[in-house]
């Protein structure tokens, strides 16, 4: 969901902020409804994890809360929880998108008693207006005990 390089004719931004000023830029706050699409408010659910106060407990949890900080425009959470083997020197957000809805369409293991698993999803986004969608199956391990993304596979 993030751009490693830019598109063709624009410079590379990487703009990193700290998780209290994305949160404002992007209007997410605390009793927000949580982007990442389950029934609660942000600082409960996705907030909590931003915010190191709690650990994604599982591969979905840990991918919605990843979809969250796109949302949020928080590249210090997604660096975070990405592996070190595969994990990018900086995020670059795209301005031109906005996230707006994701659908978890498949889960297999990346429960506390395993460790792999993955999460397919499709992601959907607005791009100057016009919308899309990115369907992707994300990899996950455990890195020192805590879930990490590792790669994506373009799902069919």
């Amino acid at each position: 969901m993030s751009r490693r390089t830019p598109r063709p004719g624009r410079t590379p931004v990487a703009r990193p902020r700290n998780t209290r000023t994305a949160r404002h830029t992007t209007g997410i706050t605390a009793a927000s409804p949580c982007p990442c699409g389950l029934p609660a408010a942000y600082g409960a659910c996705c907030g909590r994890l931003h915010a190191q106060e709690a650990a994604a407990p599982t591969c979905e949890a840990l991918m919605r809360s990843r979809y969250a900080a796109f949302v949020a425009e928080d590249p210090a959470y997604l660096l975070r929880t990405w592996h070190p083997g595969t994990r990018p020197p900086v995020i670059d957000f795209d301005p031109g998108t906005r996230w707006v809805r994701l659908d978890i369409l498949d889960t297999t293991e990346g429960s506390a008693f395993h460790t792999t698993g993955t999460v397919t999803f499709r992601a959907h986004y607005t791009d100057g207006g016009r919308p899309g969608s990115l369907h992707e199956q994300s990899r996950f391990v455990r890195h020192q005990g805590a879930w990490v993304y590792s790669e994506a596979v373009p799902a069919g």
